[in-house]
C-alpha cells in the first residue's frame, strides 16, 4: 500500500498499521502490531493496563515515533508527514488538555487559535460545542470547578474544534460514573453517525461491545485476536452456566461438584463466590445437571442461569487473565513485569 505524503485524496482505510514496534529500554511496548480501520467505523482497542494501547495511540497521533513498521492516517505517514496527520485528527487522551485556570469557553478559543481559525469561526465552534456537550451554563466558569464528567466532555469538545475526520479516544470514560459513561457513549455514537472514524481504547469490555464495529485485542504489546464482538465470542463458542454460592465457605465443594461438566477449568471469583462453566452448546442440559449436583451435596446458590459468552469470557480465554491488571505491562525482554519507570501507562 502506498501512502501519500501530501494532501492528495486517499481511497484507502482511515488508519493503516503494519508491523509497528516500539520499545522503551528493555520494555517492548509494541511487538509488531497490524490493523486497519475503515472510514466511518469504530475500532475498539481492548486490553489491560500495560498492554500497549496508549503507545499505539501516541504513535498514530505523532506523539511518538515507532522503532520500525509503518502507520498511516488517511494515507499520511505519521513519521514522514506528521504535520499533515495532525491537521486531520483529534485526540482525547487519559490526561485532559484542559487549562484549569481558564473557563470552558476560553479553553475552546485557545484550541481554535492553535488550529489558526479566525475569530468568528472560533466563536461559532465554541458555542456549538458548549451546547452539544451540555456545558453552556458552566461555559464562563473556571474549569477547575468542573466535575470529572464535565471535564471529560470538555476534553472531547476540545478534540473536535477543528472537525477532525479521524478521532482517537484513549480510555475516554475511565473514572466516570455510570450515568456520565452512558452519556459519553451517546456522544460517540453521534460522532460516528456523522461520519467520523474513531479509534477507541478501553479496558471496559462492555464499552467495546456497545460501540465498536471491529475489535482488536492487545496483550503484552501484540494483537492476539481481531474481529467483531460476535466473531470473538464465537471463537470460544458454547454456553456459560453461572451461579453464586450462598455459603462462601462451601465454594470449593461446589466447584468440585460441577467440574466434570466442563472441558476447561471453571472460572471462579472467590470474592463474589461466583462460578462460571463453559459447557459447549448444551446449556439447558448442563444447567439441569448443575442443579442436580449441587442439590446432592446441599449447596445453596443464587443467580443460577445460562448465557452466551461475553467479551469477558473471550478475554480470559485468550489471555488467561482478566482485562484489568494494573501492574503487568508489555513484556520486558527476559522478565514478566515492567519497571515502574516505563513510559507508557497503558
Amino acid at each position: 500500500m502506498t501512502g501519500s505524503t501530501g494532501t492528495a485524496p486517499w481511497d484507502g482505510p482511515a488508519i493503516y498499521v503494519e508491523g509497528v514496534h516500539k520499545s522503551f529500554g528493555d520494555v517492548e511496548a509494541l511487538g509488531g502490531i497490524d490493523f486497519v480501520v475503515e472510514r466511518g467505523k469504530v475500532l475498539g482497542m481492548l486490553g489491560p493496563n500495560g498492554a500497549g494501547k496508549t503507545t499505539a495511540v501516541k504513535i498514530l497521533t505523532t506523539l511518538l515515533s515507532p522503532d520500525r513498521g509503518r502507520a498511516l492516517v488517511e494515507g499520511r505517514d505519521v513519521v514522514r508527514s506528521p504535520a499533515a496527520v495532525r491537521e486531520l485528527i483529534g485526540l482525547a487522551g487519559q490526561s485532559t488538555a484542559i487549562q484549569e485556570e481558564l473557563t470552558g469557553r476560553e479553553n475552546l478559543d485557545i484550541m481554535g487559535r492553535l488550529y489558526h481559525l479566525d475569530p468568528g469561526t472560533r466563536d461559532r465552534r465554541a458555542a456549538e460545542l458548549l451546547e452539544r456537550f451540555e456545558l453552556v451554563e458552566a461555559a464562563d466558569r473556571p474549569t477547575k470547578g468542573y466535575s470529572g464528567g464535565m471535564q471529560r466532555r470538555l476534553d472531547l469538545a476540545l478534540s473536535l474544534v477543528a472537525r477532525p475526520s479521524v478521532l482517537f479516544l484513549d480510555e475516554p470514560t475511565t473514572g466516570l460514573d455510570p450515568r456520565s459513561r452512558l452519556g459519553m457513549w451517546d456522544v460517540i455514537r453521534e460522532l460516528v453517525a456523522a461520519g467520523t472514524t474513531l479509534l477507541l481504547t478501553t479496558q471496559y469490555l462492555e464499552e467495546a461491545d456497545a460501540l465498536a464495529d471491529e475489535i482488536v485485542v492487545i496483550d503484552r504489546g501484540k494483537v492476539i485476536a481481531a474481529g467483531t464482538a460476535s466473531d470473538l465470542k464465537n471463537r470460544i463458542g458454547g454456553d456459560v452456566v453461572e451461579f453464586v454460592v450462598v455459603e462462601r465457605d462451601r465454594l470449593g465443594e461446589a466447584v468440585e461438584a460441577v467440574r466434570p461438566l466442563t472441558d476447561s477449568e471453571p472460572g471462579v471469583e472467590p470474592g463474589a463466590a461466583q462460578v462460571s462453566l463453559r459447557v459447549g452448546d448444551g446449556g439447558s442440559e448442563a444447567l439441569v445437571e448443575t442443579v442436580r449436583r449441587l442439590d446432592a451435596i446441599g449447596v445453596h446458590t443464587e443467580g443460577l442461569g445460562v448465557r452466551r459468552p461475553s467479551l469477558d469470557d473471550v478475554f480470559l480465554s485468550l489471555t488467561g487473565h482478566g482485562a484489568e491488571e494494573p501492574e503487568d505491562g508489555p513484556t520486558p525482554r527476559g522478565r514478566r513485569r515492567r519497571p515502574a519507570a516505563a513510559e507508557e501507562r497503558s
